[in-house]
């Protein structure tokens, strides 16, 4: 969505929490928070460069980023809302903006001598977002602090470039007690309590932090962990048979008010399962359609259920036809449907608000795309096929 004006007084409390996730596109649903044991401990922040002046600011962030242009005009069209706070508040004492590139946006820039004084501010003003029902306040959080200065990232890409190097300095600050750090980044202490330092920039639109480590494999995972089961996976649905699958999944994810048990092919022009051909040799045990057939009308809202036999099979051949759909210009067809996996069972859908629920079911879609990888705080788990992932996160079409 487009940036909308706000009232002065507004946006001086907004600034630094809402403005970063408000100038981008909405953001789609999140990915499961990941378990608290999977942060870094809490460390000491690194020393960061102490710049006493905003061109100094202006040349630590180039060591990372653009940031072209650099003005300090309060009226400078970039800075994108009226009332965006400025010198004199939460311990600031100079702003400027400045242009990223490669980013394609715009950073604001703070001075911000006192830095537990900024903090500070950051946390009451977070406290006030929460307590009036906001509970996605920092949740996103483009705020990046350094020793002496601060700045609002207004595109997700200009936040990753600054603190995903190593070697970074530069850390998100965020000041909801509900945001968990994945497993591999950092998460540091901050000078005020109730916020913390991290390298990791979440984005609903998956184009936040990059994964960090290897694909997990559930199976060698060991002993059993707080609130999962042995494996460290949150695990993957099962059902008994076509009944229990309906009842896994219907009526608030898949609408079975319809549904015919059957194994003939069925697909229409704007539905095309995966599996193609008879289903046992898919590896399928039992097999239902849900939806609206057709007739006189064209068929709708068709989805697939499959209790399976054979998951290695059907995976397996489910691999090949991904990869020969792919294979003319790297992108389903908007009709194919993705496969969705459980331990027994399968969905297939192209609805992405079905597979959005089946997400939360903990089906895990079989993604084959070579290179393939999830953004951090997304499931990627091994498949029963080399070559492929489970994951619930696809890539924005």
């Amino acid at each position: 969505m487009r940036l909308q004006r706000i009232s002065a007084a507004t946006a001086a409390l907004a600034a630094l929490t809402t403005l970063a996730t408000a100038c981008e596109d909405s953001p789609k649903p999140g990915p499961p928070a990941a378990s608290p044991s999977a942060s870094a401990p809490a460390t000491a922040s690194p020393t960061a460069a102490a710049p006493a002046t905003l061109a100094g600011a202006q040349a630590h962030v180039q060591q990372y980023t653009s940031c072209e242009n650099l003005s300090t005009d309060p009226n400078d069209s970039r800075v994108p809302l009226s009332g965006f706070i400025g010198a004199g508040d939460w311990g600031i004492t100079e702003r400027g903006v400045c242009t990223d590139k490669k980013a394609r946006g715009e950073i604001v820039l703070f001075l911000t001598p006192d830095m537990k004084a900024f903090q500070q501010a950051a946390k009451d003003h977070a406290a006030r977002l929460l307590a009036e029902g906001r509970g996605d306040t920092d949740l996103a959080s483009r705020t990046v602090v350094g020793k002496t200065f601060a700045l609002t990232a207004l595109k997700t890409a200009t936040a990753v470039a600054l603190v995903d190097p190593p070697n970074s300095d530069l850390r998100i600050l965020s000041c909801n007690p509900d945001v968990f750090v994945p497993e591999g980044f950092k998460k540091e202490k901050a000078l005020v309590e109730g916020c913390f330092l991290t390298d990791y920039v979440n984005s609903p639109d998956g184009q936040g932090s990059p994964h960090r480590g290897a694909v997990r494999d559930p199976s060698t995972e060991g002993a059993a962990k707080p609130g999962q089961p042995s494996t460290g996976s949150p695990g993957l649905p099962s059902a008994g048979s076509i009944a229990e699958l309906k009842q896994l999944v219907s009526p608030h994810t898949v609408d079975c008010t319809s549904m015919e048990v059957t194994d003939e092919h069925i697909q229409s022009i704007d539905y095309m399962p995966v599996v193609d051909g008879p289903p046992s040799a898919w590896g399928v045990k039992q097999r239902a359609v849900c939806g609206q057939l057709g007739g006189e009308q064209r068929a709708h809202n068709l989805n697939w259920l499959n209790t399976v036999s054979d998951m290695k099979t059907l995976q397996t051949k489910a691999r090949a036809a991904q990869l020969a759909d792919l294979k003319d210009d790297g992108r389903l067809k908007a009709t194919a449907s993705k496969l969705l996996v459980g331990t027994n069972i399968a969905v297939e859908t192209n609805n992405v608000n079905v597979r959005r629920g089946l997400y939360q079911l903990q089906f895990l879609y079989l993604n084959c795309e070579t290179g393939f990888t999830a953004p951090a705080g997304y499931r990627l788990e091994k498949a029963q096929v080399e070559g492929c992932v489970l994951t619930n996160y696809e890539r924005p079409s």
